[in-house]
């Protein structure tokens, strides 16, 4: 029986454009789609824009020269990195744990390590607020030796590192699970010890998924408004946060400086959102290049 050679077909297939194939109902899905995305993201964020810059670049500028907003600045630039350290090490050890090793509890470490996702911010702030505030046993102890948690920056950074908790090592759970545990396996039979192991092969393999889900972390504490909301008091000079200080902003009718602080977040976050992609898409490429090799 003669075989049937495939393979010019599946490659006039792989190279044919993708929008040869689009019907009428598909091109009206994506129209529809990107119509829902101008309306829902891109109005609102070209809107922030006009009222920051109405009343001229002078003004809106002025915004930044604020002592309270520089304040808010500096306290969320310092909540962010305390919460892409702690929750980057989180992550990765996590990673690690749940996919290298079988032990019992195993599913339930990957719901708790999912449960930040599924509570409001502001139950979340409630709950670190009972726990630490000054009434209860651990916020008392914490007051005794001298260190404030609630209604101070160390309650802040806890709430943010709390809500931001599983992003950096979901990413990595997804990406070390996919690629097995092979060449870990080789390189300890090879007489590698662990840190050597987890230096030489683990890590440069899920470096772009750390990466992704740090940025991911980033964007999501810089905007955190919820559980810091409750737990930090909005004591302004001292607690008060970019979200937070955007808040206090509009309630006064200082609508010119809400919206350019506004738009400044959301510019920074829109950035790393697009770095975040960028980088996401070379992962699947690389993933396509190493299934197709």
């Amino acid at each position: 029986m003669t075989a049937i050679n495939l393979e010019p077909l599946v490659t006039s297939v792989r190279t044919r454009p993708n929008t040869a194939r689009l019907h009428l109902w598909e091109r009206a899905a994506i129209a529809g789609v990107a119509l829902l995305l101008a309306f829902f993201v891109f109005l609102p964020l070209c809107s922030i824009a006009y009222e920051a810059l109405r009343a001229g670049l002078p003004l809106a500028a002025a915004t930044f020269a604020d002592p309270y907003a520089q304040s808010a600045i500096v306290l969320s630039a310092i909540t962010a990195v305390f919460t892409i350290a702690f929750n980057g090490a989180f992550g990765v050890l996590a990673g690690w744990t749940l996919t290298k090793y079988t032990f019992p509890g195993k599913a339930l470490l990957l719901a708790v390590i999912d449960l930040p996702l599924t509570i409001s911010p502001v139950v979340a702030g409630l709950a670190l607020l009972l726990v630490f505030g000054t009434r209860s046993p651990i916020g008392a102890w914490f007051e005794a030796h001298g260190m404030q948690v609630a209604f101070a920056p160390p309650g802040i950074i806890l709430a943010t590192i709390f809500v931001t908790f599983p992003y950096v090592a979901r990413e990595t759970i997804a990406l070390l699970s996919e690629t097995g545990r092979e060449l870990e396996e080789a390189a300890l039979g090879l007489g590698a010890t662990l840190w050597q192991t987890f230096t030489r092969v683990t890590f440069p393999r899920a470096r772009w998924a750390i990466l992704n889900g740090v940025l991911l972390c980033n964007a999501r504490a810089l905007g955190e408004f919820g559980a810091v909301s409750v737990i930090s008091g909005n004591i302004r000079g001292l607690t008060d946060t970019v979200p937070l200080h955007i808040d206090v902003l509009y309630n006064s009718y200082n609508l010119v400086g809400a919206f350019t602080l506004a738009g400044a977040l959301a510019l920074v976050t829109i950035t790393l959102t697009f770095i975040r992609s960028t980088i996401d898409a070379g992962m699947h490429r690389r993933a396509n290049a190493e299934t197709r090799s």
